[in-house]
């Protein structure tokens, strides 16, 4: 079974620091079921491939064992990418896959272009589990399935692909991918499932898993269906759910105690204002709170008839219940709760549910998502659901000082990966139109200061007319 990785970066053969491996030597490794080697079969400041090729001895797989059945020497294990292959990557490139990289640690935890291959790996779910699994985590799927054999074409396809993934992502994020879902794929472990592979999951699945369309599928195989690990897997994993949603709420709580005390309007509520606001100016009717939390803009756009069709998404299970709760769902008229969904989702994966829309408002989210994660954002939202118009609200860091009690340097919320000055909003905001074809325009919310602007900034984003 053959593993590939391609980078275009700059120096590509940094790829070589990024594996701890040496582009201009093959090597080596011994593993208790046979040999992996590792080589590059091209090397070039602008093109670099790394290939893993895992040599499993078939005879060694069933010495010893006491019963002989020809299936134990007649199978595929040796020829297709199984949890042999994961091992392998956990064995022979362990250093990239926990994001570790002594010469290039900058490099580590950068997004680079990057294209993996795999021949041969099984999906007896066809090419579309493939895409169902892949896609979500920002992947391009490319999936060419094999006969069983070119000699007899009356027999038809097997369930065996060639599978090339292609992404802009960190090496240690790509390998984690495969690391879990070849083992999903094959849906038959080679080695004992006990509790150390719930653990293994939920290390391993940490930032993507909670929030994955195909959450319970992949628990389910990775777990070798054993439902009471399953179980345990998934409850921890609603945990990480409910402990975000704390901190969204302490964030609103903290930045609403920051505001002025004579101030009647809390700076929350003017941004769900001023989001509404250009949502209602739009024309849009099909609209999308994505990070809805709690439902407060819902219960905003609910009570304009204007929107039509209105979908809240949260990565957090508690709190869609929470926004289901306040919305009073349960109790809502027939025709009112037509118009809302709430559905559960993360948005650092594509999702075939948020296509289709006018308008997206994304309200006080981007500044929680670290570089990987933003950057999948952006393609998940603006190349992938493409809404006509998308309202984003994030913090001006300028306004910071405004606060006494707010220490200099130290950001709103212990959760943000960053606060933005409003030269850096409008920058990446301008990188977004370039490379997704729309338009920007900025708005201030909360009280404006003639040096440092005004607590929150807007940008509103209008789609280019073909």
């Amino acid at each position: 079974m053959l593993l590939t990785i391609t980078t275009t970066h700059q120096p590509a053969t940094d790829l070589g620091y990024l594996l701890y491996k040496h582009p201009a030597r093959v090597q080596t490794f011994k593993l208790a079921f046979g040999e992996a080697h590792v080589f590059y079969p091209e090397t070039s400041e602008d093109h670099c491939t790394a290939a893993l090729l895992l040599d499993i001895n078939p005879v060694g797989l069933v010495r010893g064992k006491k019963d002989f059945a020809l299936s134990q020497y007649v199978n595929d294990r040796p020829y297709v990418a199984s949890s042999f292959l994961s091992v392998a990557i956990a064995q022979v490139y362990g250093t990239a896959l926990n994001g570790t990289c002594k010469d290039r640690p900058e490099l580590a935890q950068t997004p680079i272009p990057l294209e993996a291959t795999m021949s041969v790996l099984p999906s007896r779910g066809g090419a579309e589990l493939l895409t169902r699994l892949f896609e979500p985590l920002g992947y391009t799927v490319s999936a060419e399935p094999h006969v069983l054999d070119s000699q007899f074409p009356d027999w038809g396809m097997s369930p065996y692909y060639t599978l090339t993934l292609t992404h802009t992502v960190r090496l240690a994020d790509l390998l984690s991918h495969l690391y879990m879902l070849i083992p999903v794929l094959d849906n038959d472990k080679h080695y004992y499932v006990g509790d150390g592979e719930v653990q293994k999951l939920l290390a391993k699945g940490e930032g993507w898993l909670s929030g994955h369309p195909e959450k319970d599928l992949i628990t389910r195989r990775y777990l070798k269906h054993q439902r009471s690990l399953q179980r345990a897997a998934l409850e921890q994993l609603v945990d990480e759910d409910t402990d975000s949603l704390k901190q969204d709420e302490e964030e609103i709580a903290a930045e609403d105690q920051l505001i002025e005390p004579e101030a009647k309007i809390s700076l929350h509520q003017q941004r769900l204002g001023a989001a509404l606001a250009v949502l209602k100016n739009s024309g849009a009717q099909r609209v999308l709170d994505l990070g809805c939390g709690e439902g407060r803009l819902l219960r905003l756009l609910l009570d304009e008839k204007q929107f039509t069709e209105i979908v809240g998404m949260d990565v957090s299970h508690r709190s869609l219940e929470m926004a289901a709760d306040r919305l009073k769902l349960d109790h809502m008229p027939d025709r009112q709760r037509a118009r809302l969904t709430l559905i559960q989702g993360s948005l650092m994966y594509r999702d075939a549910r948020l296509q289709g829309f006018d308008a997206a408002a994304v309200v006080e989210v981007i500044e929680h998502l670290d570089p990987p994660r933003l950057a999948a954002f952006e393609r998940v939202l603006f190349e992938f659901a493409h809404p006509a118009t998308v309202v984003i609200t994030t913090p001006n860091a300028e306004y910071n000082i405004m606060w006494e009690s707010l220490p200099a340097g130290q950001f709103r919320h212990r959760d943000h990966r960053f606060e933005w000055t409003r030269a850096e909003f409008q920058a990446w905001a301008e990188g977004i139109c370039e490379r997704f074809g729309y338009t920007v325009r900025y708005l201030p919310i909360g009280p404006e200061d003639a040096t440092v602007g005004a607590p929150s900034q807007m940008a509103v984003f209008d789609v280019i007319q073909q």
